[in-house]
C-alpha cells in the first residue's frame, strides 16, 4: 500500500449496509473514535438530511457533504463512516484513498430493500430521499448499479448479506490489522514491480463469506477471484452475491460440456437461474468471427437480456471467445469465468481479455471486458488430458520468471507433486499464480505499462502459433518455445548469465515442455513477429528478463539477432 494514513478508516458502500452502526462497534473494538459524516452534515445544516434536500437541493447537500469528509479525515484513529453517495464526487475518493484506508461495505439489492422496511415486510419503505417511488426495489437496483464502479476504490470490501452487525465489525478490525501489518512489513517477499504498490493488495484473502484468492482492482470494476478444490457447486451462489439473475447463457465446448456441463447447470438452477448452454467445438479454430456469429444468433433466438450473464466453462479458447460475445453483444452482458484449464486458470480468465483470432495473426480482434467473477474449481483439472495440463504450467513459471524468484524456486522443487496434481500443492501454486496476474491487471487494466511484462514469451508463441496454423502447438507449450527464445536473447544482450537461461529450460523440460519448434518456416515466423500486438512505432516491443523475478521490456533488438535465435531454436531439436 501507500503512504496513506493506516490510523484511519473510511467505510464507504449503500445505504443500509450498516456503515454507521458497525463503524460503531469497530471503533470500540479499536479504541478508537467514531465518526459519521451525516451527522457532521447535520451539525453544519442545522437541520435534518431530507430537509436539506428538500429546501436547499442536492448539489448543497453533496458540498456540506464533502466539508465534512474533509473535515472527518483530519483526524487520527478513527472511523469515518460516509453516506451512501459520497463516493459519487471524485474529490471525496481521491480524499478517502489518499488519507484512509477504504473499507467498502456490500450487500444485494434484495438485502438492502428489506433492511429499508419498517415492518420487515416489503412494505412501507422507511423515507429515503434518493429511494422515494412506486418501486424501490427498481430504484434500488438502478442506483446500486451506478453506483458500483465507484466503489473499486476500496482497498477492502465485505459482504454484509449473511453477517450479523458484531460479525461484520470484527471483519472490518481483521482486515485494518492484516493491511497495516502488510503496510508496516519491511520485507517484501516478492521482487520487482509490484514492491510496495497497492496492487500487492490483491494477493490478500478477499473479504467475503468463503473468501476468495484474490480480487482484481481496475478503475471501474471490481471483481474476486475464487480458487479452491472442489468449489464448482459455489458457482450459483456466488453469482447470486454477485447480484446476477436471470437466464444464465452457459458457453462451453465439445470436450468440456460432456464433463462438467450437466453440473454446471444443474447448480445454476439450484440457485435460481434458468440455463441455456451452447457447445462449441474444441480447439483454436472456435476462436473465431465466423463461430462468434454463431453464438449472436443463439442469443437472438433465446432472446437474452442484456442482464442475463453469459458463463464461459472451458478453457481459454471458450473464455476469450465467450468473453468477446459478452462484451459486444447488446453492447455489454454481464460475464463470468470458469476456467477448467490451467492455462486459462493462472491466466486467459483473469484481466478481461477477450478476442478472436484473424487468420493473420492470434487475437488481432477483441476488447477489454472484466468479467463479474471468476470461479476456480482446480479438480476440474483431473479431467484434463496430459499434455493440456503440462501445457498450463508454462504460464505459471512466466509469472514465476517476471515477477516471483521464491515462486520458480518453489516450483522447482515440487515439479513431481504438480504433475501429478496433488490437491494441496497445485491449489497453493495455482492461487498465487493467480495472484500474480490479478494484482498486475489491478495496476495496468489496459497493457499500457506494467502488464506488457505478462508477455514475456509470447511474441515469439504468437508467432510460433501462427506459422503452423494453430495446428502444431498447444498455448502454453509455445509460450515455453517462446520463452526459451527471450532468455536467449536477454542472454546475448548482456541481461542475463547464462545460467538463468540454462535454469530456466531445465524447469520447463522436467515439467513436459518443449523449448525448440519444428515445422515452421523461419520467415513465416518473422513476419508474424511483426504483427505482434506489442509492436509499437514498427519496432517490437520484447519482453525480456534481467534475472529470475525480474523483467524489462525492449524495443532495441536487432531484427538480426531474433533471425539467429530463431535458428538457434531448431539447432537445439538437433542437439
Amino acid at each position: 500500500m501507500d503512504q496513506r494514513d493506516h490510523q484511519v478508516i473510511s467505510l464507504i458502500g449503500f445505504s443500509t449496509t450498516g456503515k454507521s452502526t458497525v463503524g460503531r462497534k469497530a471503533a470500540a473494538l479499536l479504541g478508537w473514535q467514531f465518526v459519521d459524516t451525516d451527522d457532521l452534515v447535520v451539525e453544519m445544516a442545522g437541520k435534518p438530511i431530507p430537509a436539506i434536500f428538500a429546501e436547499d437541493g442536492e448539489d448543497h447537500f453533496r458540498e456540506l457533504e464533502h466539508q465534512a469528509i474533509t473535515e472527518a479525515l483530519e483526524g487520527r484513529q478513527r472511523i469515518v463512516a460516509t453516506g451512501g453517495g459520497a463516493i459519487l464526487r471524485e474529490e471525496n475518493r481521491e480524499l478517502m484513498e489518499e488519507r484512509s484506508v477504504v473499507i467498502c461495505l456490500e450487500a444485494r439489492p434484495a438485502t438492502i430493500f428489506a433492511r429499508l422496511t419498517a415492518d420487515g415486510e416489503g412494505k412501507n419503505p422507511v423515507a429515503r430521499p434518493l429511494l422515494s417511488g412506486p418501486d424501490p426495489l427498481t430504484r434500488i437496483e438502478f442506483l446500486k448499479e451506478y453506483r458500483q464502479p465507484f466503489y473499486a476504490i476500496a482497498h477492502w470490501t465485505i459482504h454484509t448479506d449473511t453477517l450479523s452487525h458484531d460479525e461484520v465489525a470484527s471483519e472490518i478490525v481483521r482486515c485494518w490489522r492484516y493491511l497495516s501489518r502488510k503496510a508496516s512489513s519491511s520485507v517484501d517477499s516478492h521482487p520487482g514491480p509490484f514492491a510496495n504498490t497497492e496492487a500487492r493488495e490483491a494477493e490478500a484473502p478477499y473479504c467475503e463469506e468463503s473468501g476468495a484468492a484474490c480480487v482484481v482492482r481496475t478503475p471501474t470494476v471490481s471483481y474476486p477471484v475464487f480458487i479452491g478444490w472442489g468449489t464448482l457447486d459455489e458457482l450459483g451462489r456466488r453469482m447470486r452475491n454477485a447480484g446476477l439473475k436471470g437466464t444464465a447463457h452457459l458457453i462451453s465446448d465439445g470436450g468440456v460440456f460432456p464433463l462438467w456441463g450437466d453440473r454446471v447447470e444443474a447448480v445454476l438452477r439450484e440457485a435460481g437461474f434458468e440455463v441455456d448452454s451452447f457447445c462449441v467445438p474444441a480447439g483454436e479454430a472456435s476462436k473465431s468471427l465466423a463461430v462468434a456469429t454463431g453464438i449472436f444468433d443463439w442469443l437472438v433466438e433465446r432472446r437474452a437480456e442484456r442482464g442475463h450473464p453469459v458463463v464461459a466453462l472451458g478453457g481459454g479458447v471458450v473464455g476469450d471467445l465467450a468473453g468477446f460475445v459478452a462484451a459486444t453483444y447488446l453492447r455489454g452482458m454481464p460475464f463470468v469465468q470458469v476456467p477448467t484449464t490451467l492455462l486459462a486458470m493462472v491466466d486467459s480468465s483473469i484481466g478481461g481479455k477477450t478476442g478472436v483470432n484473424h487468420r493473420e495473426g492470434k487475437n488481432l480482434i477483441g476488447a477489454f471486458y472484466q468479467p463479474r467473477l471468476v470461479l476456480t474449481d482446480v479438480q476440474t483439472l483431473s479431467t484434463l488430458p496430459q499434455r493440456e495440463l503440462v501445457s498450463g504450467w508454462a504460464e505459471v513459471v512466466k509469472h514465476a520468471l517476471i515477477l516471483d524468484a521464491p515462486l520458480f524456486d518453489r516450483l522447482e522443487a515440487s515439479i513431481d507433486r504438480l504433475l501429478q496434481l496433488d490437491p494441496d500443492a497445485s491449489t497453493e501454486i495455482i492461487a498465487r499464480s493467480a495472484a500474480i496476474k490479478a494484482g498486475v491487471v489491478t495496476q495496468d487494466e489496459k497493457e499500457t505499462g506494467l502488464r506488457t511484462i505478462l508477455n514475456y514469451g509470447h511474441t515469439m508463441a504468437h508467432a510460433v502459433e501462427a506459422a503452423t496454423t494453430y495446428g502444431t502447438y498447444l498455448h502454453g507449450e509455445a509460450v515455453a518455445i517462446g520463452m526459451t527464445g527471450a532468455a536467449l536473447i536477454s542472454h546475448r544482450l548482456g541481461l542475463i548469465p547464462v545460467d538463468v537461461v540454462e535454469r530456466q529450460r531445465a524447469l520447463l523440460e522436467k515439467l513436459g515442455l518443449p523449448t525448440a519448434y519444428t515445422g515452421a518456416d523461419k520467415g513465416q515466423l518473422l513476419t508474424a513477429i511483426t504483427l505482434d500486438k506489442k509492436v509499437s512505432g514498427k519496432s517490437v516491443r520484447w519482453v525480456l528478463l534481467n534475472g529470475i523475478g525480474e523483467a524489462v521490456v525492449r524495443s532495441d533488438v536487432p531484427a538480426d539477432l531474433v533471425d539467429q535465435v530463431l535458428d538457434q531454436l531448431t539447432d537445439i531439436v538437433a542437439t
